[in-house]
C-alpha cells in the first residue's frame, strides 16, 4: 500500500520508496508528529517491517536510532529519511550476542541520549520438517529471535524505566496457533508473546509498558524466503497464508506507530494480530 494526496485521484503508479514517507504525500492521521521529541531505537531497520518502523517514527517527528547486521543497506534507509521531519541514524549491529547487544543499546543512548521507545523487529525464519531440524538451526533462530529480543529487551530496560517508555515486540501469527514447518521460528515467537506479557505486568507500575504485533503473511523479503520443504502435505500451506493479499510492511509499521504513541497509554501487555484472516 502506498499513501497517496489525498486531494487528488488515485493512481495506479507506484509512488517511490522515498516518496512513501515524505509528509506532504501522508494521509492526514500520519502528520499528527506523535513522536515530537521522542527517542526510538529499531532493530532489523535495514529492511522489511523494520525499515517501515525506522521510517514511519521518523516520519512522525522522532529521532531514531536503526540497527541491522546489513550496513549496507542501511545507508539506503537514511538517504530516505533526509527530508523527514525527525531524523534516522544508522549503525551495524548484531543483536546475536550479549556483547553485540551491549553496544547497540549504548550506541543509541549515546547518539540520542536517552531512549522512550524500543521497537524489537530484528529476526530470522527458516522453514523445514521438524524431523530434520538441527540443534544449530534450532539454536540459531532461538539465539536471534527470543534471545536477541529478551537481550535488547534487558539492556534498554533501565532507560525506558527513567523516561517511561515503551518496548514493542514483534512476535508472530506462529505465535498463537500451529503452524507447519517452522519449529524453531514457531516456538521463539511464542517466547517473544510470553515475555511481552510478564515484562507488561512487571513493569507496569513502573511506567513502563511492553506490547507486540503479530504478523501474518507480509510482502518482506524474509517471507520471500518460504518454500514447502519436500514431501510435505501442500494442503497445510493454508495455515500460513491470508485469505487475501498478502500484508504490507508499512501497515505493521502503523500499528507499531500506534502502539508506541501516548494514544496507546493505556495498552499493555497486549497483542495486535495482522494477518488477511488467517487465524479467523
Amino acid at each position: 500500500m502506498a499513501w497517496r494526496r489525498t486531494d487528488r485521484p488515485v493512481s495506479k503508479k507506484r509512488i517511490s520508496d522515498a516518496d512513501l514517507w515524505r509528509t506532504d504525500l501522508m494521509c492526514p492521521a500520519m502528520t499528527q508528529e506523535r513522536f515530537t521529541g521522542r527517542k526510538a531505537l529499531v532493530t532489523g531497520a535495514a529492511s522489511g517491517i523494520g525499515r517501515c518502523t525506522a521510517l514511519r517514527l521518523a516520519a512522525e517527528g522522532a529521532d531514531v536510532w536503526g540497527v541491522d547486521v546489513n550496513a549496507e543497506a542501511l545507508a539506503a534507509v537514511e538517504a530516505d529519511a533526509a527530508e523527514l521531519v525527525g531524523t534516522l541514524r544508522t549503525a551495524a549491529g548484531d543483536i546475536s550476542t550479549e556483547a553485540g547487544v551491549q553496544a547497540i543499546v549504548s550506541g543509541a543512548v549515546d547518539a540520542l541520549g536517552g531512549l522512550d521507545v524500543v521497537v524489537n523487529v530484528a529476526g530470522v525464519l527458516s522453514f523445514g520438517h521438524a524431523h530434520e531440524t538441527t540443534l544449530d538451526e534450532w539454536n540459531r533462530l532461538i539465539t536471534i529471535n527470543l534471545t536477541g529480543t529478551f537481550l535488547m529487551c534487558r539492556e534498554a530496560l533501565p532507560h525506558l524505566l527513567s523516561a517511561k517508555g515503551n518496548i514493542v515486540n514483534v512476535a508472530s501469527t506462529a505465535a498463537h496457533a500451529g503452524q507447519p514447518w517452522a519449529l524453531a521460528y514457531t516456538a521463539s515467537k511464542g517466547g517473544v508473546l510470553a515475555m511481552t506479557r510478564e515484562l507488561a505486568v512487571e513493569y507496569a507500575k513502573s511506567g513502563v509498558r511492553c506490547n507486540s504485533v503479530s504478523p501474518g503473511a507480509i510482502d518482506t523479503p524474509i517471507t520471500a524466503s518460504f518454500h514447502v520443504p519436500e514431501g510435505a502435505d501442500p494442503k497445510l500451506i493454508q495455515r500460513v497464508m491470508p485469505l487475501g493479499a498478502f500484508g504490507t510492511p508499512e501497515g505493521i509499521a502503523a500499528a507499531i506507530a500506534f502502539i508506541a504513541s501516548e494514544e496507546a497509554s493505556h495498552m499493555n501487555g497486549a497483542d495486535i494480530r495482522m494477518d488477511g484472516a488467517t487465524l479467523s
